[in-house]
């Protein structure tokens, strides 16, 4: 049976491969570039309050809804570009991507302010953070199907899970250039010209990208499928049209994807608002210790997509959701309690099971979205159930908390919401997830064991069919 690279090389003997490394680092670094794009804006959202909108009370929560914009329409992102990669190729889709979102974040960081020009700025803004959540809707699907249509089977987590470290990544380099920008030429000039910087930056970062990714070949599965005319001629209404695939799709969101993402950004986002915004300390301390809870924290990553491989996806991304749900509270509690003065290395501590928690939901989760999927729709079908929930139930996080305390004064009911979705994957979870790490994405083009033909090419949903048994 083929079981990953190494059928890959029996399949195109005698042309150049790349190995797992390049490959992981090639999709890996493009991908923390888009998630670098994607949330500068995010680390400076109480600086950009100020700049892109009508000073007043409101213009902090105008800041996250725009922000929240770019996390609204990646579902949709998801279909267009998924649509690509299934009908022409992964690769293609994903350097379309990132050209795209390289374009949308460099023209941010040339807008005037709402001083100069008024309420044509935030329009613009939200145009760009459109254009920017179209194209990592695309991105993310693009890297992880290409990542494991290389890996072999026995291997799919760890080597997945280097992708799932590239919006952690992201994030901690966007921190870390701003803390470093604010260092070298002072935060009174940072925040009069200097905050352009990182959006102009993007440029340079996504030429890099460009210029190594154009280097990969197509994945040696869809290739495979392509040459023998079994790749879907219309992935979205194979994906998309039929009942029982949205089943599929549903039970991947609210058993996997919601309550992952709500996690996600309650620990790496909420987590920073809160303090700065709810707590009311030093931005700039306040980014240094996420940053810091970050780094520790990133290598669990690895750690437990390696794990899947051998206890399986399912137990660990609902462990994560049930400790969430069940330590928010003493979590947050603890960070308000010792933040007047702050005591930063307890603040690092807390924070750091904040992320911790993230490590647990997300490591695990593209290697199932990939396994749950069959190949011909893949891209289209693991990209819509992802940004779903990253989308619109981890993107809004940061808007919702931040409007319930506005509403009601309080600084810990947003949790309501932190705790009620993780809960809810968890119960879904666990009585409907199938758990997939035994699939074996290699069968759909693997030699048939009696005839030596192709096997059939299974149906949306086989593979997950294959898990229920």
């Amino acid at each position: 049976m083929a079981t990953g690279v190494g059928s890959a090389a029996d399949v195109f003997k005698g042309q150049k491969t790349h190995g797992m490394p390049f490959i992981v680092a090639a999709s890996g670094t493009g991908t923390i570039i888009e998630w670098y794009d994607f949330y500068i804006f995010g680390s400076l959202a109480t600086l950009m309050s100020g700049i892109f909108f009508a000073p007043g009370s409101g213009a902090f929560l105008l800041t996250l809804a725009t922000f929240a914009a770019g996390f609204a329409v990646r579902p949709f992102g998801a279909v267009v570009f998924g649509r690509i990669g299934d009908l022409v190729g992964r690769k293609y889709a994903f350097l379309l991507t990132i050209s795209i979102m390289g374009l949308g974040t460099t023209l941010i960081g040339f807008l005037p302010t709402y001083a100069q020009v008024g309420v044509l700025v935030p329009i613009a803004l939200l145009g760009l953070r459109v254009i920017q959540g179209l194209a990592l809707g695309g991105e993310y699907g693009g890297a992880v199907v290409y990542v494991a249509e290389h890996a072999p089977d026995s291997k799919r987590g760890y080597w997945t899970s280097f992708i799932q470290t590239t919006a952690t990544l992201g994030l901690f380099l966007a921190l870390g250039i701003v803390l470093i920008l604010k260092a070298v030429m002072g935060v009174p000039a940072f925040n009069e010209w200097g905050w352009r910087i990182p959006f102009l930056l993007s440029a340079i970062l996504v030429g890099a990208s460009l210029f190594i990714r154009w280097k990969l070949r197509e994945t040696p599965l869809f290739s495979r499928l392509k040459a023998a005319g079994r790749t879907s001629k219309a992935p979205l209404r194979e994906a998309l049209a039929s009942w029982a695939n949205w089943k599929l799709i549903l039970l991947a969101l609210f058993g996997a994807t919601a309550g992952q993402a709500v996690v996600w950004y309650t620990g790496q986002f909420y987590a920073l608002y809160f303090m700065q915004t709810s707590l009311n300390m030093d931005s700039t301390l306040a980014s240094l210790i996420i940053l810091v809870a970050l780094a520790l924290a990133t290598p669990f990553f690895i750690v437990f997509g390696r794990l899947s491989d051998r206890i399986g996806r399912k137990k660990i991304i609902m462990a994560g959701c049930l400790l969430a749900a069940v330590t928010y509270y003493p979590i947050f509690a603890g960070i308000a309690a010792v933040s007047k003065p702050p005591n930063v290395p307890v603040l690092i501590a807390l924070n750091f099971v904040l992320v911790f928690y993230v490590t647990m939901v997300y490591a695990p989760i593209a290697a199932f979205l990939v396994e749950f999927f069959p190949a011909r729709i893949r891209y289209t079908c693991l990209s819509v159930p992802y940004h779903l929930g990253n989308g619109e139930f981890g993107g809004f996080t940061p808007v919702i908390a931040t409007a319930i305390f506005v509403a009601t004064g309080n600084i810990f009911l947003f949790l309501v919401w932190c705790i009620a979705i993780p809960v809810m994957t968890f119960i879904v979870g666990m009585k409907y997830l199938p758990e997939t790490k035994d699939t074996k994405i290699w069968d759909e083009i693997t030699p048939g064991p009696t005839f030596g033909g192709t096997t059939p090419m299974p149906l949306a949903g086989a593979d997950v069919g294959q898990t229920m048994r």
